[in-house]
């Protein structure tokens, strides 16, 4: 079939949920995909910061095939080995003790939310039920990661949403500190916002969030769905702050393009016990050897510090662009999540650049968001930059 004919397709079957560009994507290979019409694209959506290596990654199409052949699901009633390696490669790269593995970057914040009103019960404070999260932060489609989602746009029409949810401002301690109260378990927030505009947390507003956590004995969790495992110049996010939180959420790049989730503690916040939480087919065989096969690569070709270096060409590159545009105000983000903040909405850019062959995406109405492969390299970027460039041009900015 051919674009036109998916489409049509698509329109008669699918619910409309998504504001879909008018191309139908059907291979992908490296920082490239190809519609059904056989147009070739650069894409730095990259599945929104799903294929952090590319598509079709060699040692992650060999792992799912290996594994297709023996086992894809058994059920967490048992042990499944590559789930117990994805686990154990993960604690031993970072600062937590224990997985927990789901479907989902969604999935993997309930499992968060959950995780605050037992450690709050268990540690005595049986009043303790309310998240405080951030305004203009994304945390997931579900009811309640809809609800801790810090943006009244994507609470419209949903009423009445579950109650145990506060926001407060970003970057703002003094704001934060007096959200706090007797009714706070946790606080919940993204290190850098995605979907809110590309806009990192300021390393001292991370620091006395911790503080003030330690002191009311609360956790401390950070969504890492999209900035983790690799994406800002380490496997984590949290480590480019010297911040350590009590539990962060992983998903999107985490398998190298298949689904998966995960929530990961420290001790301190490993209170589930049997029974109290699960997934049918979270951490299933297929999706967890996938998985291992992408953190090893990225830990073996020190991806994250690739993404490092490109990204700080890239940001280079795109306040170039910046000083010659008026309407472009400000580069932002770190590593090869960056955004560029535009004076006037910005979907008509990204629309000219798929025209061009360059997929990208834009959030909060006048931010153009880039979210890239890590395994991109200066040239990916100046075809890039000579792409948008000619889009800004044609649409006026």
């Amino acid at each position: 079939m051919n674009n036109q004919q998916i489409m049509g397709l698509g329109q008669q079957y699918l619910m409309p949920t998504y504001n879909r560009l008018p191309i139908a994507l059907v291979k992908g290979e490296g920082a490239y995909v190809y519609d059904a019409d056989g147009n070739k694209y650069l894409d730095f959506v990259a599945g929104v910061a799903v294929n952090a290596l590319g598509h079709c990654y060699p040692a992650v199409v060999q792992a799912v095939r290996e594994q297709a052949e023996k086992l894809l699901h058994c059920s967490n009633l048992y042990w499944i080995e590559p789930q117990v390696k994805l686990a154990q490669m993960l604690v031993e790269n970072s600062c937590f003790d224990k997985a927990f593995f789901c479907n989902s970057g969604a999935e993997a914040n309930e499992a968060a939310i959950k995780l605050s009103r037992k450690y709050a019960k268990k540690n005595g404070f049986a009043q303790r039920y309310q998240i405080l999260s951030m305004r203009n932060s994304f945390h997931g489609r579900t009811l309640a990661t809809l609800t801790a989602t810090g943006q009244d746009k994507c609470h419209a029409g949903f009423d009445p949403l579950p109650e145990g949810f506060a926001y407060a401002p970003f970057n703002d301690l003094a704001a934060v500190t007096a959200a706090v109260n007797d009714k706070t378990a946790a606080i919940l927030l993204e290190p850098i916002q995605g979907e809110g505009g590309v806009l990192p947390a300021e390393r001292q507003f991370l620091q006395g969030l911790r503080q003030l956590c330690d002191e009311k004995n609360i956790l401390l969790i950070f969504d890492e769905v999209q900035v983790g495992c690799g994406r800002t110049g380490s496997l984590f996010a949290y480590q480019q702050f010297g911040v350590e939180p009590d539990a962060i959420t992983l998903a999107k790049a985490l398998a190298g393009g298949l689904a998966i989730g995960a929530l990961l503690v420290k001790e301190k916040a490993n209170v589930f016990v049997p029974g109290e939480h699960a997934s049918t087919f979270g951490g299933n065989a297929l999706a967890t050897a996938a998985g291992c096969a992408a953190i090893g690569a990225m830990l073996e070709k020190d991806i994250p510090g690739q993404a490092k270096k490109t990204g700080a060409y890239f940001q280079k590159r795109l306040q170039e662009l910046c000083d010659r545009f008026d309407s472009l105000q400000q580069v932002r983000g770190m590593g090869l999540l960056l955004g560029v903040c535009c004076d006037k909405p910005a979907a008509a850019v990204v629309a000219k650049c798929v025209e061009k062959g360059l997929l990208i995406n834009c959030t909060a109405g006048t931010v153009l968001r880039f979210v890239p492969p890590l395994i991109i390299g200066e040239a990916e970027v100046d075809q890039c930059i000579d792409i948008l460039e000619a889009a800004l041009t044609e649409c006026g900015f």
